[in-house]
């Protein structure tokens, strides 16, 4: 099957995509440093079964970049708006969400907005309020520097300062953050270095810290909030040794979906689908068989 490249217009903004496949629809969202090649070996495999879509949130990869403060365009807000723009210029009426990380908020406060728009959501590793203060435990405060480094007027002149600056900085984070460091193929840390070199990769995905800093504070702060669970159905399957977001702070899960089932993954750290693609795929096929 070939791998398809396209663009959505939305407002401001062209959302890359690619697609391949036939089937029920499934949206695949990155996280960060990432951009839609996170899926890659778990894209054709998927395909087999459904109509695979992996975009580019705004920002990053071949996505736009609004020439704009980050608290002006680069919201929570305007990824759920993109994320249904996407959906309705490619005429898919109900579809499944697979992500992790920051595709996980978007993900998240889409299913908030619009529930009737997905069949199902598979998380690995996911971020939710549950979480609440422990991002700032002691121990885990060593963790979460890039967060605010991210947000620093000179960071991403800093990292693109060379292609040796950035690919030190992109390789710590797919080595720290896998259960094995070098997990990642050159290949693969080849194509992340070129994607955060074009112009505005780096500063678009240090947008998102940008914007997502006073929730995150919040939730230091006061702890989890009290919300309505999200009641679309949920997979979630977290990668044991993920040193960022850590396997334990799972905990609260059924307080925030009211349909949830959670399994750890054994020999993976925070890029699931990437360390363990044969699994990945088939827990996603056979999450979302289940729904039907």
């Amino acid at each position: 099957m070939t791998l398809e490249h396209g663009f959505v217009h939305r407002a401001d903004v062209d959302i890359h995509h690619v697609r391949q496949g036939q089937g029920a629809p499934l949206v695949l969202l990155h996280g960060w440093p990432e951009f839609w090649r996170i899926w890659r070996k778990v894209i054709e495999p998927l395909s087999r079964n459904f109509d695979v879509i992996a975009p580019d949130l705004r920002g990053f990869g071949a996505s736009s970049k609004p020439d704009l403060p980050a608290l002006e365009s680069y919201r929570l807000d305007d990824h759920v708006a993109d994320l249904l723009a996407l959906a309705d210029a490619l005429e898919l009426d109900r579809f499944g969400v697979v992500t992790h990380d920051v595709g996980a908020y978007v993900t998240q406060a889409f299913a908030r907005a619009h529930p009737e728009r997905l069949t199902g959501l598979f998380f690995f590793d996911c971020p939710y309020p549950g979480i609440g203060r422990r991002w700032a435990e002691p121990d885990h405060l060593r963790e979460i520097w890039y967060q605010w480094f991210n947000q620093l007027p000179w960071a991403a002149d800093l990292v693109g300062s060379s292609r040796t600056a950035c690919e030190i900085y992109v390789r710590h984070f797919l080595d720290h953050w896998a259960h094995a460091p070098g997990v990642f193929e050159d290949e693969d840390v080849d194509a992340w270095v070129d994607n955060f070199l074009e112009p505005g990769n780096l500063q678009g995905g240090f947008n998102w810290y940008l914007v997502s800093s006073a929730l995150r504070l919040e939730l230091i702060r006061h702890g989890p909030p009290d919300l309505p669970p999200i009641e679309v159905p949920v997979r979630v399957r977290w990668g044991a040794d993920d040193p960022i977001l850590k396997v334990e702070w799972a905990d609260g899960l059924g307080r925030y979906f009211s349909d949830c089932d959670f399994a750890p993954v054994e020999g993976a750290g925070h890029f699931v689908a990437y360390e363990r693609p044969d699994l990945a795929v088939t827990e996603i096929t056979d999450f979302f068989a289940s729904l039907k």
